[in-house]
């Protein structure tokens, strides 16, 4: 059976579903790379070029390590998922960081993804599907499946009426940066264990996100960055959180532009927000410090105090 390997970065952890279920129903096998760990950590500071932000070279390792394992690497290139919006340059142009900086590479399958219009994803899906099967009925059924598989896992992500009287924290950031335990040091695992309820950015509509981002002054271009501040603005406004913790990767463009956004409304509705960068320096112990910190001040502020500025 021909083997595809997945890096497991990046926007994997918003479009993997799709993916996952197309390849399932089209007949190859599915490498997955490991969760990111030391040793992948390393091989992506190794290739990647040093200006990269700690994702991006966290995406080299995970491709150093399915290069030798698989007969193809897949790395979908996402361009635009809404009309006249885009993705940060770097995910646009990851495919050419790659080609440049990892030798000895199997052949790429990168095909340009433009999520806004579903029927270019059926195009694109049908393009990669074609390399590896000529049925076009079972080629058909694959995409559509995969699209159910992609739409229930949205719809699993939609719970932030919840009552419970537990502290609420909003958790921002691009979701590689959310999701992968080892970039944030298992940041949602520690909140947990504290009995605090985690909302995160994608549990928010994307209506009520449009709704929110017509407020900015500018129209905000970049998808990953109107979901972010939208959500942000939405649940602040609702009342729903007790605070905020902005999750960063060093050299992050985008966040020097979304953090002030973010930031200014947080403190003009009083709302405690962190903010935590990431690189590959960045110790654990010190990280450890700035969240216990933040929780000690939200349980003083909950006993003792109801006005307090917003942290950073």
């Amino acid at each position: 059976m021909i083997k595809v390997g997945f890096p497991r970065g990046l926007l994997f952890y918003d479009y993997y579903p799709f993916w996952k279920e197309f390849l399932k129903g089209i007949g190859v096998e599915i490498v997955l790379s490991p969760k990111t760990n030391k040793d992948i950590l390393n091989a992506g500071i190794a290739s990647c070029v040093d200006e990269a932000c700690l994702p991006v070279k966290i995406y080299h390792g995970h491709v150093e390590y399915l290069k030798d394992k698989t007969d193809y690497i897949l790395i979908p290139r996402y361009y635009s998922l809404y009309s006249r919006e885009y993705n940060c340059p770097k995910h646009l142009g990851i495919t050419n960081m790659i080609e440049s900086s990892i030798e000895n590479l199997p052949p790429l399958i990168t095909p340009k993804v433009e999520i806004k219009d579903i029927n270019h994803l059926r195009i694109v899906a049908k393009e990669v599907g074609r390399k590896f099967i000529i049925n076009n009925s079972k080629l058909n059924k694959a995409i559509e499946n995969g699209l159910k598989a992609q739409n229930e896992y949205k719809k699993m992500n939609y719970h932030v009426t919840s009552n419970t009287i537990n502290k609420k924290l909003l958790i921002l950031g691009h979701g590689y940066n959310i999701h992968d335990e080892f970039i944030n040091m298992g940041l949602l695992k520690k909140l947990k264990e504290q009995n605090i309820d985690i909302i995160l950015p994608e549990e928010v509509t994307y209506d009520e996100i449009q709704r929110q981002a017509k407020t900015l002054d500018k129209r905000m271009f970049w998808t990953n960055g109107k979901i972010i501040v939208g959500a942000a603005f939405s649940l602040i406004e609702k009342r729903i959180i007790d605070g905020i913790i902005y999750i960063s990767a060093f050299g992050c463009g985008l966040d020097s532009v979304l953090l002030y956004i973010v930031e200014q409304r947080a403190i003009e509705d009083n709302i405690p927000m962190l903010t935590m960068t990431f690189d590959e320096q960045t110790g654990e112990a010190g990280a450890n410090t700035r969240l216990e910190a933040f929780i000690d001040m939200l349980n003083w502020r909950c006993n003792y105090e109801n006005k307090l500025s917003s942290l950073r």
